[in-house]
C-alpha cells in the first residue's frame, strides 16, 4: 500500500510518531521541562494576523531570493538538527539531497550521525552549524574541514551553555544506540552519548562534558577572526543581543528559542522578531525559528521582519516517513503553500511580503 501524500506538514507528525520508537520520538518531539514553549512557538505564529492588499496584479509572482550570498528558492533553510541517523539511516546525507533538489540551504548539525565531507559531497548548500567546544583547536579544525569541504556558512548556536532539563529523555533515560555516533568526532568522545540511566540523559551528559559554558562575546570575535565565510549566531532573542552579534562580527542572527528544549518559560521568538529587527536594521540578516508549520507561518514572519526562516521539526518528521522523497515533499509543499498565500496577500515577491502589515 503507497502511503498517502501528505497535504499539511501536520500530517507527517502522525505517521513519524507511529514509525519511530517512543524514547526517539520523545527526543524529536520534547522540549524543556513542561514543554509551555513548544507549544507556545506554534501558537504565537497561529495567533499573527496579517492585513492582505488586493488589486495587486499577482499573475506573476516569486518566492526566490537571497540568502547569504547564494540564491535560494524560498526565504528558509534546514535548521540543524543532531543525529538524523535516529531518523532514517541515510541521515543527513538524505537531508541534504533533499535540500538540494528544493534549493535551499541545509545546516549540518555539529553532531551530526555523517561527517561533514561526506555530507558536502551531495553538492547542495551546505552550512554548518558550531556548539562552543572546551578544545579551542577542535573548534579551529572544524572550521578549517568545513572551508576545505566547501560549506558557505558558519552557524554558531549561542543559548546552549548547558542542555535544558528535557524531562522525556530524563524519563526514559535516552542515550544514543551503538551504530550511531557524532561522526565529527573521536570514538572516544562519544561514549558518553551511549550511557543509558533511568532519569539521566546520556546527551545531556555528553554535552556537559564537551561545551564550553563560559562563551562569550569575545568568543564570537574570536571565531570572525578565524574564517571568511558568513558568521550567523543562533539563538538570540533580545535586541541588544543582536546589535552585539553585529559589533562582533555577525553577518547574520537567528531569532530563536531552541525550539522549546532549552528553557520552559522563553518567550516566543514572533514577540521579539520586529524588535530584533528595528535594532539591527539592514546591518545584517534576520532568520526566524520555532514553530515554522506552514507557508502561511513563513509568510507572517516575513511581515514581522524575519528575511528567512528555519524549518525543524518537520524536517526529521518527513525523514522519518521516508527520507528524501518526503522530505523534498514537504519542502515542495512550504513553497507552494507561501506562493499560495502570497498571492491571496497581493504579494509578488519576498519585499512586498515583508511589507505587509501585521495586526497590532
Amino acid at each position: 500500500m503507497s502511503r498517502p501524500v501528505p497535504v499539511c506538514l501536520d500530517d507527517l507528525s502522525a505517521a513519524a510518531a507511529s514509525l519511530l520508537p517512543p524514547d526517539v520520538w520523545g527526543y524529536v518531539a520534547g522540549g524543556a521541562g513542561d514543554e509551555s514553549t513548544v507549544h507556545l512557538n506554534t501558537e504565537a505564529l497561529r495567533g499573527v494576523r496579517l492585513v492582505p492588499r488586493v488589486l495587486a496584479d499577482v499573475s506573476e509572482r516569486s518566492t526566490r531570493g537571497e540568502l547569504l550570498r547564494d540564491d535560494s528558492a524560498m526565504p528558509l533553510a534546514i535548521a540543524p538538527m543532531a543525529y538524523q541517523k535516529l531518523l532514517h539511516p541515510d541521515g543527513e546525507n538524505a537531508m541534504a539531497r533533499a535540500a538540494k533538489r528544493a534549493e535551499v540551504p541545509f545546516v549540518l548539525p555539529m553532531l551530526s550521525s555523517v561527517a561533514l565531507e561526506e555530507v558536502a559531497a551531495v553538492g547542495g548548500p551546505l552550512w554548518l552549524q558550531l556548539y562552543w567546544l572546551r578544545d579551542r583547536g577542535q573548534t579551529r579544525e572544524l572550521i578549517q574541514r568545513a572551508e576545505a569541504a566547501g560549506v558557505a556558512a558558519l552557524m554558531l548556536t549561542a543559548d546552549m551553555p548547558v542542555m535544558g532539563r528535557r524531562l522525556r529523555d530524563l524519563r526514559c533515560g535516552f542515550g544514543l544506540p551503538e551504530h550511531i555516533h557524532a561522526a565529527n568526532f573521536a570514538a572516544e568522545q562519544n561514549a558518553a552519548a551511549r550511557e543509558h540511566h533511568e532519569g539521566n540523559s546520556a546527551i545531556a551528559g555528553h554535552t556537559a562534558l564537551t561545551f564550553d559554558p563560559s562563551l562569550n562575546w569575545s568568543d564570537v570575535e574570536w571565531l570572525r577572526s578565524q574564517t571568511r565565510l558568513p558568521l550567523v549566531v543562533k539563538g538570540v532573542l533580545h535586541p541588544q543581543d543582536a546589535t552585539r552579534a553585529v559589533a562582533a562580527g555577525a553577518d547574520a542572527v537567528v531569532v530563536s528559542n531552541h525550539g522549546g528544549r532549552q528553557f520552559d518559560r522563553s518567550v516566543p521568538g514572533t514577540a521579539v522578531l520586529t524588535q530584533v529587527r528595528h535594532a539591527v536594521g539592514d546591518r545584517c540578516t534576520v532568520l526566524f525559528d520555532g514553530g515554522i508549520r506552514s507557508g502561511s507561518d513563513i509568510l507572517c514572519a516575513l511581515a514581522l521582519g524575519a528575511d528567512a526562516v528555519l524549518l525543524g521539526r518537520p524536517a526529521l518528521w518527513a525523514l522519518a516517513v521516508g527520507a528524501e522523497e518526503t522530505v523534498a515533499e514537504a519542502l515542495e509543499l512550504l513553497r507552494a503553500e507561501l506562493d499560495t498565500a502570497m498571492a491571496i496577500t497581493g504579494c509578488r515577491s519576498l519585499a512586498d511580503a515583508r511589507a505587509l502589515t501585521v495586526l497590532d
